[in-house]
Order: structure tokens, then C-alpha cells, then sequence
């Protein structure tokens, strides 16, 4: 299932970029994640809660930074991650790309995600998960445009 979201951020491709390679930075800013170790500079461990109605899933794993792709326009990070359900049989594959780019005065970010559920989460259908998507994005561009307006500081909400 193809994710597509997108959002602006008042400042420049480059410390924007700066700002989503930050792994404790963009765990602040993710619902319900929670940062366990960092492996080494581009993969890293931890657990991310979803509430999907008045069900509760969490998931532990790892994510990946693959690449980083630079043109010149715009920085595409990639980012491959997986995770299992705690206490269950489901489990979450991901391909995303975030791509920024100049946009007037500051910064366009699409993140483009290929998932594959499977488990509890699934049986809501495509909508549900996409609304839930949605929403998480929503969330994390509002914290990650508030903290790199008051200079890129900070972690933001942790877990919820």
C-alpha cells in the first residue's frame, strides 16, 4: 500500500535535511514512537504505539537511512524499516522517501511510504490506515516546523 503525504516547512532544504537526519530529533516528533538504540549513524532500534480506534498496537523493530540522494533541487533520504507486533503476530514493512525541496522561501517535504501490514492492523482496510498515516505525518510536520523555527531544538512530543 502506497502512503503519499506532504508538508511545508518555513526554512531552508538544507537545514531541514539536517533536521530529519537527527534520529532523537524525528523520534520526538513521531506519535507514539520511542527511540531504543542507535545502532551506528543510520540505523537505529525502537517502538512506535498506534491507536487504531480504541485498539492499541504496538510494534518494536529497526529503521535504516539507505541513501541519501542529492539533485539539484532537491535531497531525497531513504529510509527502509520493519517492525513486529508486541505481543502478536503482525508485522510492518517500510519504504519511505522523504524528499525536500526549495519551495519560495523555505522547504517542500513528500514522503512517499510502501507498506506492508499484516496482523490486527490490517483488518481495518486501506482507508483506516491511510486516515492513521495522515494524521501521524500531520502531527510530526506541525512539531518538526515548530522546532526548526525555534532552532531546530528539541525532540518534541515523545510516545503517546
Amino acid at each position: 500500500m502506497m502512503i503519499n503525504s506532504s508538508f511545508s516547512v518555513d526554512a531552508p532544504p538544507d537545514q531541514v535535511c539536517a533536521y530529519l537526519l537527527d534520529v532523537n530529533k524525528v523520534v520526538g516528533c513521531v506519535p507514539g514512537a520511542e527511540l531504543g538504540k542507535v545502532v551506528d549513524s543510520s540505523t537505529f532500534s525502537g517502538k512506535l504505539k498506534v491507536k487504531v480506534g480504541a485498539v492499541s498496537i504496538a510494534y518494536q523493530g529497526e529503521a535504516k537511512i539507505v541513501d541519501t540522494i542529492e539533485t539539484g533541487d532537491s535531497v531525497t533520504i531513504k529510509v527502509d524499516a520493519k517492525g513486529t507486533e508486541i505481543g502478536g503476530s503482525g508485522s510492518v514493512y517500510a519504504k519511505v522517501n522523504m524528499t525536500v525541496a526549495r519551495s519560495g522561501g523555505g522547504s517542500q517535504v513528500s514522503i512517499a511510504a510502501d507498506l506492508t501490514i499484516g496482523g490486527k492492523i490490517a483488518q481495518f482496510g486501506r482507508n483506516y490506515i491511510e486516515d492513521i498515516s495522515n494524521t501521524m505525518v500531520r502531527d510530526m510536520a506541525t512539531c518538526i516546523s515548530a522546532n526548526i523555527k525555534k532552532g531546530g531544538g528539541g525532540g518534541g512530543r515523545r510516545g503517546r
